[in-house]
């Protein structure tokens, strides 16, 4: 694999301070480019060009405070919830945003930024926007950078999870399971940002992230057969992100306390009804 912008250097004179409100070199053209790109296909990742920033949470700080902060609002907030509950939405608001940056940069951008080095801000419950310092971008096949990206994500989330243990108590095995399951979710939506490509890609990359991960047997995709005589692929969970502790006998559509009826039911209903708002909005004038 190559790394993009390497060995290149910015023609312009050196800089006491750094300004990323023009880029500089390629390395900084590659990055606004990424995140701009991360943030119009989802509609609401939000990023810019930087590195840490006090309060904020990055890999290789003493995040003690950002992580013991956060537990107590949880905590306060949500208090016939439990620990548990309290654990696992550290661990999933930690999470979420290096997995989405790492699926849009293997399989929209085309390269892979450094993104599991990011530094990431609260938003009162939420961990919400993020920060990323220009470097050299991998370059290679999907395969290639796919592997990498599998790695690293993994390694972070081994990282993170440890954080985590010096503050509560979260088990490796639900983390891991919730983990996969953020991976499975971004595999059903790969549909979305990729139109083009077949049920049988999408499997084929979930396989390929969850083994570059060492999640293999957390879960998985399976196939759901709609009226319209559609088939799509929808998660098969293992994992459970305990929402119901905080909010009484809500469950999500893809929750593995369901039965498997129930659970296909509900997705099957969720994915006819997206469907149809589709349909209505292309059908509308411009």
């Amino acid at each position: 694999m190559n790394r993009l912008g390497e060995g290149k250097t910015p023609g312009n004179l050196p800089l006491t301070a750094r300004n990323y409100l023009f880029a500089q070199s390629t390395d900084d053209v590659a990055l606004t480019r990424f995140i701009a790109l991360a943030g119009s296909a989802t509609g609401f990742l939000k990023g810019a060009p930087g590195g840490h920033l006090p309060g904020w949470h990055s890999p290789g700080q003493d995040n003690r405070a950002f992580l013991e902060g956060l537990h107590e609002r949880l905590a306060v907030s949500y208090p016939e919830a439990g620990q548990p509950f309290h654990a696992v939405r550290l661990w999933t608001n930690l999470m979420w945003q290096p997995a989405y940056l790492s699926v849009i940069a293997v399989h929209l951008h085309g390269a892979l930024p450094a993104v599991t080095t990011l530094a990431q801000a609260r938003q009162n419950l939420d961990v919400n926007g993020y920060r990323l310092a220009p470097g050299p971008q991998l370059e290679g096949s999907t395969e290639e950078l796919l592997a990498k990206a599998g790695r690293d994500l993994r390694a972070m989330g081994d990282r993170v999870l440890d954080e985590i243990n010096a503050v509560t108590k979260l088990k490796q095995t639900p983390a891991l399971r919730l983990l996969a399951d953020r991976m499975l979710g971004l595999m059903v939506r790969l549909k979305h940002f990729r139109p083009e490509i077949s049920m049988a890609e999408q499997y084929r990359y979930c396989d390929l992230w969850l083994s570059a991960m060492g999640l293999e047997g957390h879960g998985g995709l399976e196939t759901l057969d709609l009226p319209n005589v559609q088939q799509v692929a929808i998660m098969a969970r293992k994992g459970c992100c305990l929402d119901y502790l905080a909010f009484p006998e809500r469950y999500c559509a893809s929750c593995p306390k369901l039965s498997d009826d129930e659970r296909r039911h509900r997705e099957r209903t969720n994915i006819m009804a997206e469907l149809e708002v589709q349909a209505q909005s292309n059908a509308s004038p411009a």
